[in-house]
Formats: C-alpha cells, structure tokens, sequence
C-alpha cells in the first residue's frame, strides 16, 4: 500500500511503514513542508496514497463528499517519535485491512 504521511508527523513514521513494506513518502519527500491541503490531497489522488495526518481538515474533507483519498486520521496528543510509531506499527495489518475493504477514513485514537 501507498502512505503520505503529512508534515505534523514525523519522517521517521513513513521510514517505518516503508521498512514494513509499504510505499511510504513524508511531506517533505515530495515538497515544502508547509504544502497546502488541496495539494496533498491531490497528490494523494493522483497517487492512490493513502493520507496519515493529524489535521482534522482533511476528515472535513472526506465527510463533505466526493472522490477522496483514504485518510488515517491520528488523534493522539503531542508525544516522542519513537513513543508514536511504537504505538502505531501495531495498528498498521489493522489499518491495511480496514482500507481495504472500502473505509475512506480510520481515526486512531
């Protein structure tokens, strides 16, 4: 599967899904930081990404309709790069297969 990890999150998250397997850029792989959100969200599309974010705009995004990436929407307060993948690398077989079967937005908490 294809990830775009967004830039509230950390590279190393998208060189932990990559190392599982996945295609997996970070934001600033493919451009500025400070990218806005259409664009993201186009580049998702293009791309058949799948968007891991922490910005609630994009579940906005998804709720109002149309065609849309799929969004993993990360609710988890400020924390450690290592402490967030370790909580995430657990979740990740979970989210594939939810993905996969059709859901358009996975909100962790």
């Amino acid at each position: 599967m294809r990830f775009l990890v967004d830039a509230q999150l950390p590279p190393a998250l998208a060189r932990m899904l990559a190392a599982r397997g996945h295609v997996a850029e970070h934001v600033t792989d493919i451009g500025p930081a400070d990218a806005a959100d259409h664009a993201l969200w186009a580049y998702a599309m293009e791309h058949r990404a799948v968007l891991v974010t922490k910005d609630e705009d994009f579940s906005s995004m998804v709720v109002l309709g149309g065609e849309a990436p799929a969004i993993i929407w990360i609710r988890v307060g400020n924390t450690r790069r290592r402490a967030l993948i370790e909580w995430f690398e657990p979740l990740i077989d979970t989210v594939v297969d939810m993905i996969e079967a059709g859901n358009d937005l996975i909100e962790l908490r």
